[in-house]
């Protein structure tokens, strides 16, 4: 079902796409030096359908759903970690992972989310070093007693709120600890699920108690070589389906107004929305922004991403106007209907593949059609370039990053299935 092109066939077909690339005034070899600079930050939740390790019973929650139950799912810090290295090791480029802090190792005490240290997460550093990724990370504000009204940093009970402004708090010195030991900044990212169900009275109170919050969360300054804060909106939510408190808007203003990032989550917007779109307004008086890749389906329902125009445009925003050091490339999806791992693999190859078909295109060409009025030969240009060989650079980057090219993959991932996936209880 799966097979593997032959070395000799990788090389010749990448031969042909550089003369062809090359007549357009592309430079092939330069566009694959500059991918492999992009990391893509891969999610730990998608190893384990959303669980964490706080208890043995799943902790997904606050409107987040895993769906599906195929065999093989990591149930331990050591097998997630086992399958993400393996995922990392079958995509080209280096890259990085991002952990929630419900994968906290408490050595089988309980700790509360409030009390959380660096030290629980001793052991994700020390693979994250033998690996040789950066981390990043994010308070678990849902799936927890303290958020089962679904409120928890804008929430009326001073005492609630305070207890979720101390575990992000605690997150924030997490990261930078990840950060430190790394020497590797960490982008930790803020987002809680607070809204109501139907439509509320007094939602601008919601939103000044959020603020202050927010204000208490981020009042001790941290070094941006060790830790970056993000903050996360959302047009709605399971249990907050008429107002979410943390909106696109309400983010947007807390992130120029207080000099954080703003994520910009592929499925948090209206279906008729693109982030592909906002990512050039934002960084018009943002410095930095953090991307969250998904695929909704008509609604944030997370889908592993696909090669689609979206993606593409995404890409394409990025490196037409060379972001790539001012956003940060994560994924969020979760999957449990297919195998995890494949999973993994597939989307951020997606992701890295939309990277560098935006690499290949004739830019600078299409900038001097669209300055000169020439829109016909602009669109012309544009549907020309979707048909170039780019799968052949893309086999050849494989090749060159030592891992498995088109179709090779898959073969390793059936194999690990059979002798790993397959033994787990």
């Amino acid at each position: 079902m799966f097979s593997a092109p032959t070395d000799k066939q990788i090389t010749q077909g990448y031969e042909h796409a550089r003369e062809v690339y090359g007549a357009l005034g592309v430079d092939v070899d330069a566009a694959m030096d500059r991918l492999a600079s992009i990391p893509v930050s891969l999610h730990c939740w998608q190893g384990d359908d959303v669980g964490g390790f706080e208890s043995l019973s799943s902790a997904s929650g606050g409107g987040i759903q895993a769906t599906g139950n195929y065999p093989g799912k990591a149930v331990t810090p050591e097998q997630l970690r086992q399958d993400a290295a393996k995922a990392l090791s079958l995509i080209p480029g280096k890259h990085r992972f991002n952990i929630h802090a419900m994968y906290a190792e408490t050595g089988g005490v309980k700790v509360e989310r409030d009390a959380l240290e660096p030290a629980h997460f001793q052991n994700w550093i020390d693979w994250a070093k033998a690996q040789g990724v950066g981390v990043d990370f994010n308070p678990t504000c849902f799936a927890h007693p303290k958020a089962d009204d679904g409120f928890t940093l804008s929430s009326y009970d001073a005492g609630i709120r305070q207890f979720w402004i101390d575990h992000c708090i605690a997150s924030r010195k997490i990261g930078a600890a990840f950060g430190k030991a790394l020497n590797n900044p960490c982008v930790t990212n803020l987002w809680i699920p607070d809204g109501y169900k139907d439509v509320p009275v007094d939602r601008n109170r919601s939103r000044e108690l959020l603020r202050d919050a927010l204000d208490a969360v981020f009042a001790e300054a941290i070094d941006p070589s060790e830790n970056l804060d993000a903050v996360e909106s959302k047009l709605f939510g399971i249990g907050s389906e008429s107002c979410v408190i943390g909106s696109h808007e309400f983010y947007m203003g807390y992130a120029l107004s207080r000099k954080k990032l703003l994520c910009l989550d592929a499925g948090h917007f209206h279906p008729t929305e693109v982030i592909s779109d906002k990512i050039s307004s934002v960084l018009a008086f943002l410095d930095e922004i953090l991307l969250h890749v998904s695929r909704g389906v008509r609604w944030d329902s997370d889908h592993v991403i696909m090669l689609t125009d979206e993606i593409r445009a995404i890409a394409e925003e990025i490196i037409r106007n060379n972001f790539e050091s001012r956003v940060h490339i994560g994924l969020d999806f979760f999957d449990a209907s297919i195998n995890r791992l494949a999973a993994w693999v597939i989307g951020t190859r997606v992701m890295v593949k939309a990277l560098l078909i935006a690499l290949l295109e004739p830019t600078n060409h299409l900038r001097e059609l669209e300055k000169s009025g020439n829109y016909t030969a602009r669109l012309a240009l544009l549907e020309e370039v979707k048909t170039l060989p780019f799968g052949a650079v893309w086999n050849y980057y494989c090749v060159k990053q030592n891992v498995p090219p088109a179709g090779a993959w898959m073969l390793d991932i059936q194999r690990y299935e059979k002798e790993v996936l397959a033994l787990r209880g």
